[in-house]
């Protein structure tokens, strides 16, 4: 009872509406005058005070304190009228330490260096994007922290089952009027191979990317209807009839906010490592073999009160074997106030299930403060729970308070 109350509480006072960007706008290629290069960054830090618990097992104790501070650097550079170049590199992660490329793209919108009227003319509404980069599967991946960038997500957690990876693709995207459609392919995977090696039968494997080609697209509505009233409503679809390690569901190699929860006791170091079970907290097929999922997202805004939608369903089989069948839903609503909709106040109701009738469901109760456009500072109370886990037994969760305050420019 208490939990539906925080809900419910949250969603009559739930939105700051942070200029919800999705897609990136086209670009405006008539100022173009000469290759010019851009930087930015992200920072995010985080304070956890947070209680778990499991009838079924020993979980490791957690204490109250600051969290790894995360940081991102992002480049981008005009290359030519409409066309840009962009990277993005990790500098701390909770996975990794020290620095690495989350990936890079060429973005285009226009294609000046060929010289055709009739393909200036196509791509007015068109945009093409080529590179090792975020899939833009569903709607949910622009509003997810990425590492230090925060600064898109009214909470401090992600969803449960989190649709978010980098991978080798090139899409192309048709806005016209509000509507857009958009198709693509994709190696797949974050972790590229074409040859791995089996110390147990001492044997090697062949992978060839023609063969493990994930497809995905998606179609919807996107317009600012009045002054005060946007809506937008998507549908997305993702089909990979086999990979080694597809990662649609395993791509964020920076980690959950939510650091060290449910990890049961094993007597290892590793039980305590930060980048050991980066993932905690979340819950989905990790890794897969075969995957043919599907997201519906809908988002309206109005005044000040935001309201954003997810249903998704995924079913495959897994990277090392078996069969999975995963739902999720998720409902959140913010609600933006202060003279220039400044303060912000919102909750979140996430729920996943599998077919076996193993869930977990998770509030979220948030406040914060944009300092400025760049500056935010968040305050989360998350409660969640787990049903029908063997491991964890009958009554399982973990709940408390996060506090997260990020700068991005």
């Amino acid at each position: 009872m208490k939990r539906v109350f925080f809900l419910f509480a949250g969603l009559l006072i739930a939105s700051f509406t942070f200029g919800q960007q999705f897609e990136q706008p086209k670009l405006d290629g008539s100022n173009f005058t000469k290759v010019k290069a851009h930087i930015g960054a992200d920072f995010a830090l985080q304070y956890q005070a947070l209680d778990q618990s499991a009838d079924g097992t020993n979980l490791i104790p957690l204490g109250s304190g600051l969290n790894l501070p995360t940081a991102n650097m992002k480049i981008y550079a005009d290359l030519a009228p409409g066309v840009q170049v962009h990277l993005t590199t990790y500098l701390s992660s909770r996975h990794h330490e020290d620095t690495w490329v989350k990936g890079g793209y060429l973005l285009m919108d226009q294609l000046p260096f060929l010289n055709s009227e009739a393909v200036d003319k196509l791509m007015q509404k068109l945009t093409i994007k080529v590179g090792m980069m975020e899939l833009n599967y569903g709607d949910e991946h622009f509003r997810r922290s990425d590492n230090g960038h925060v600064i898109n997500n009214a909470f401090v957690g992600n969803y449960i089952m989190d649709a978010f990876t980098t991978a080798g693709a090139a899409e192309v995207m048709y806005r016209n009027n509000g509507w857009l459609a958009m198709g693509a392919v994709s190696n797949g995977t974050l972790k590229p191979a074409i040859a791995a090696y089996n110390a147990r039968n001492d044997s090697y494997t062949t992978y060839n990317t023609a063969d493990e080609l994930a497809f995905y697209g998606k179609v919807g509505f996107d317009k600012q209807l009045d002054e005060n009233f946007r809506l937008r409503a998507t549908l997305s679809g993702y089909s990979c009839a086999k990979n080694h390690f597809g990662s649609l569901y395993n791509g964020d190699r920076t980690g959950s906010r939510y650091y060290l929860v449910m990890k049961e006791q094993t007597g290892s170091a590793d039980d305590v490592d930060i980048s050991s079970g980066h993932t905690t907290g979340r819950w989905g097929p990790g890794f897969t073999n075969k995957d043919n999922s599907m997201m519906a997202n809908l988002f309206a805004k109005y005044y000040g009160f935001e309201l954003f939608g997810t249903y998704e369903k995924a079913k495959g089989t897994g990277a090392f074997g078996g069969d999975f069948d995963f739902n999720q839903f998720a409902i959140e609503g913010i609600y933006h106030f202060g003279g220039q909709e400044q303060f912000y106040l919102g909750t979140r109701y996430n729920k996943v299930k599998n077919s076996t009738d193993m869930s977990v469901d998770r509030v979220q109760i948030a406040g914060g403060w944009h300092m400025t456009k760049n500056i935010v500072a968040k305050l989360e109370y998350v409660d969640q729970n787990y049903k029908n886990f063997a491991n964890y037994g009958t009554n399982a969760g973990f709940n408390g308070i996060m506090f997260e305050a990020g700068i991005s420019f």
